[in-house]
This record gives structure tokens, C-alpha cells and sequence, in this order.
């Protein structure tokens, strides 16, 4: 008997246990810290480093063929082939924030005919009289490279742009002229002088008249060679553009009056 109403108790205390109300659990849910939720997106420029950029050169000019994967400065900023070789950043004058762009060492002498000397051999000074309406001061043609380009004062990027450059410090015309232009990309205008024979013709033409010249020398020299650039008792018209992938050469091709 005891036994049976031992067993009734326990039956009973397991259906008031089952008989109870069930209540959910609590739980707190606080608010993620500001750090947890995404970023607003917005226009503003951000800036790897605190110096802003002012008037940054962002065009072909200043972009860098990467170096090969794997060497030793693929994460090295900056790093690589100028995608342009051609264009050697000068240090002497500022234009763009960036320094001016030349197509020669600027150890070149800018100096005019000295007049204590007497002043060069033969030396004719680019007047205002001698420029055309579009801005040029003559035009090059080069039958043989199927050339014809217009010349514009000065070697910076502005003008070599346009079409070939004048050296300031050498004669025009008479004596020795000097001339650059880019040898790749659009503005590709000396890009095949090395190509160029001895006795081939080359022809400029000014407002002072044309003189053709047959070319007598066409050689590979070092960017730090300016004697090409040097006055000439004769009228010799000299060309120069730099070598592809060789920062350290030029071209030089130079012709002599007929």
C-alpha cells in the first residue's frame, strides 16, 4: 500500500512540473558599437599620403609600365619603365607642379651670341616676324620617312605636342638648326629618323625661304652629348629624338645644305 501511494505521489509531482506555465527565455539586445556598421560612400577624394597633390601631371607622360611580377620592386611605389621614355623630367623650370619636359639635358646652354666675342660664326635669332599665324615657325619635310611636320620654338612639352621642337640656344636657318620631336605616341614625328641614309633629303621651309639638306650622319649618341648642338660655320640642319627603352641615348641625324 505504502508502495502504490509512493508511486501516486511521484506521478503527481511530474504532472504539476508538466502542468507549470512555460516562459521564454530573456534576452538583452544592445545597440553594435558605431564601428560595426558600414561606412558611408561618398565623392570625396582620399589621400594615401597628408601632402595633397596640386596640379598633379595624371597624363600618359608621367604613367609607368609596371615592373614584372615577382621582382624585387613590383610593390615599390612608383617603380617601372616610364611609358613615355622619351620624355626626360626636367629640374630647371616648374610649368606644372612637376617640372617642365624636355627632350634633352638641361646642361644644354640657353646663353645668346656673346657680344664681347663678336658672337657666333652665323647665329639667326627667332624674331616675332619669323612666326605664321598658327603659332609655327616653319615646316619640316622628310621625303624619305614620308614626314611633314610643322616647328614651333622651344623643346617643352607644348610645343613638341604640336610638332617638332626649335632648340632656343642654336641658330635658325643659318648656321646650325636644331630640332626635336617625340619618337612614339601620338605626337610620333622622329620615330623613324634612324632609319634615315647618307645622301637621303630633308627640307625646311620658313619665312626666310627653304633650304634643303642631305643627310650625311645619322648616329647614336649619349643624352649628355650636346656638342650636335654646337655653332657651324655651315648650314647644317641637325635632328634629335631619343632611343626607345635607352633613357641614356638619342638619335642624332644631321644634313648638310646642297
Amino acid at each position: 500500500m505504502k508502495k502504490h501511494l509512493a508511486m501516486l505521489l511521484a506521478v503527481c509531482c511530474m504532472l504539476t512540473a508538466f502542468s507549470l506555465p512555460a516562459h521564454a527565455l530573456e534576452y538583452t539586445f544592445d545597440a553594435p558599437e558605431d564601428y560595426l556598421f558600414g561606412r558611408p560612400t561618398s565623392d570625396d577624394t582620399i589621400y594615401v599620403t597628408t601632402e595633397q597633390p596640386v596640379n598633379r601631371d595624371r597624363s600618359k607622360n608621367a604613367a609607368y609600365i609596371p615592373p614584372a611580377f615577382g621582382s624585387p620592386t613590383s610593390y615599390t611605389l612608383n617603380s617601372g619603365e616610364l611609358l613615355t621614355p622619351n620624355l626626360v623630367q626636367g629640374n630647371s623650370s616648374v610649368s606644372s607642379g612637376t617640372g617642365s619636359v624636355t627632350v634633352m639635358p638641361l646642361s644644354i646652354s640657353t646663353s645668346q651670341p656673346s657680344q664681347d666675342t663678336g658672337g657666333w660664326s652665323s647665329y639667326t635669332a627667332v624674331t616675332k616676324d619669323l612666326y605664321y599665324d598658327g603659332g609655327h615657325i616653319g615646316t619640316l619635310r622628310i621625303p624619305a620617312i614620308d614626314l611633314t611636320v610643322k616647328v614651333y620654338q622651344g623643346t617643352d612639352s607644348a610645343a613638341l605636342k604640336k610638332g617638332a621642337g626649335h632648340f632656343e640656344s642654336t641658330s635658325f636657318f643659318t648656321g646650325n638648326t636644331a630640332l626635336a620631336a617625340h619618337n612614339r605616341g601620338v605626337a610620333n614625328h622622329f620615330g623613324k629618323i634612324h632609319t634615315l641614309n647618307v645622301g637621303d633629303t630633308v627640307k625646311l621651309t620658313t619665312k626666310l625661304g627653304t633650304r634643303t639638306y642631305e643627310v650625311y650622319s645619322v648616329a647614336k649618341i649619349s643624352k649628355d652629348d650636346v656638342s650636335a648642338l654646337n655653332d657651324s660655320s655651315e648650314n647644317i640642319i641637325t635632328l634629335i629624338t631619343c632611343v626607345v627603352n635607352q633613357p641614356d641615348y638619342r638619335w642624332c641625324v644631321q644634313a648638310r645644305e646642297r
